[in-house]
């Protein structure tokens, strides 16, 4: 049902739940997982005027990813890993259209019941609300 699965990470260690979900559910139809960190870039410049810094944030993304991965080195599958440059959310989606994905699975924070609004301008509701396939958000 869902073969083509993308989760989209900041790299923190809240990424490790959303993307042992994704391994489980690709393993039983024999999808594929993407794991997608996208390095925001400063707006109104050039990425020549700061290539040194997003060269070095790249190469943390990295070493952060391949963190995440190493519980799954024995997974049945391969977990590709992407790092993008751009807006989170345009390249997430972007992401998402380009690669036909059938699932996006991502970190959400807890909303408050008594201030349910405060949740509204993440990025985990900009993409469930955006995306053009279903979207799981782990809380």
């Amino acid at each position: 049902m869902f073969y083509q699965i993308l989760v989209p990470t900041d790299c923190s260690d809240a990424s490790r739940r959303p993307l042992d979900i994704a391994v489980k559910i690709a393993s039983l139809d024999g999808g594929n997982v993407y794991l997608l960190h996208v390095i925001e870039v400063i707006a109104d410049t050039t990425s020549r005027e700061f290539e040194d810094f997003y060269l070095k944030l790249e190469r943390k993304a990295e070493t952060d990813m391949n963190g995440l991965l190493s519980p799954h080195q024995e997974a049945q599958m391969e977990i590709e890993r992407k790092i993008v440059y751009g807006n989170r959310g345009r390249e997430i989606l972007r992401f998402a259209e380009d690669n036909k994905i059938d699932l996006i699975i991502m970190n959400s924070h807890r909303i408050e019941v008594e201030d349910p609004v405060q949740g509204w301008g993440t990025l985990s509701y900009k993409i469930a609300v955006l995306s053009q396939c279903p979207v799981m958000l782990v809380k």
